[in-house]
């Protein structure tokens, strides 16, 4: 699998540091987009011979810089960073909904546009990393499953929009997954976290993996995954 170029956003921690090691480790060529250039550096150091694109998901408008530095062609574009907000929607100030619609929303849609010339050329596949509540949404989290349920949205829009082109549009909606994300939702919630409850980055990175590895003549337009034994309140991402 080697010579194929990936753009993945979230590389940082988690589902995304997850599956940069995957490509990395098989030699695959990386772009990983951070939010400054110290983390840029600290990303470039982590994984040798990556490039980094320095731009801030919060500001969605600041992805437009990046368009004379992507490369020409990707096999895939990645989203796997997001954000979390919890609370009722009774209490939810605007800030907390204008930040998770920017950064797991609007990011997502600015930079897949900016990529479709480079994952047209090469009849590439773009996947969002979504959640559980991106499908059916939780009290307490009315904003981050809007956002969650708007990126379905693109992503069934653009699948539809693309087939002409070649390019594969997936889904991954992963449920509870032990991440840093995942430990600040149960400080939240007031309880202990066990990260063994939960399914580990990893096996969400592979289910990604099986994604962009499918040969030319199918997709994959959903993939859920749950904790093992999970009977319910698992779907949180």
């Amino acid at each position: 699998m080697s010579g194929r170029t990936h753009l993945v956003t979230g590389a940082g921690s988690g589902i995304g540091a997850a599956l940069v090691d995957r490509l990395h480790a098989r030699g695959d060529a990386l772009a990983l987009l951070a939010r400054s250039a110290e983390r840029a550096a600290e990303l470039e150091q982590r994984w040798p011979g990556s490039t980094t694109l320095v731009a801030d998901l919060a500001d969605p408008a600041s992805l437009e810089g990046l368009a004379g530095d992507l490369p020409d062609r990707l096999d895939s574009l990645v989203h796997s960073a997001g954000v979390v907000a919890l609370g009722p929607v009774a209490e939810a100030p605007l800030g907390e909904w204008e930040h998770q619609l920017a950064v797991n929303l609007l990011a997502p849609a600015v930079l897949t546009r900016l990529c479709l010339p480079a994952l047209r050329a090469s009849r590439g596949t773009v996947v969002f990393v979504s959640s559980g509540q991106g499908l059916s949404a939780s009290a307490s989290w009315a904003g981050y499953a809007a956002s969650k349920h708007g990126l379905k949205a693109l992503a069934d829009s653009l699948r539809a929009e693309e087939a002409g082109h070649g390019v594969r549009v997936s889904s991954v909606y992963p449920g509870r997954t032990d991440t840093p994300m995942q430990e600040a939702v149960h400080a939240h919630e007031g309880k202990e976290y066990e990260p063994a409850r939960w399914i580990r980055p990893q096996t969400v990175a592979d289910a990604v993996l099986h994604v962009l590895d499918l040969p030319g003549d199918a997709q994959v337009r959903a993939r859920p995954a749950r904790p093992r034994g999970c009977a319910g309140g698992c779907a949180g991402g």
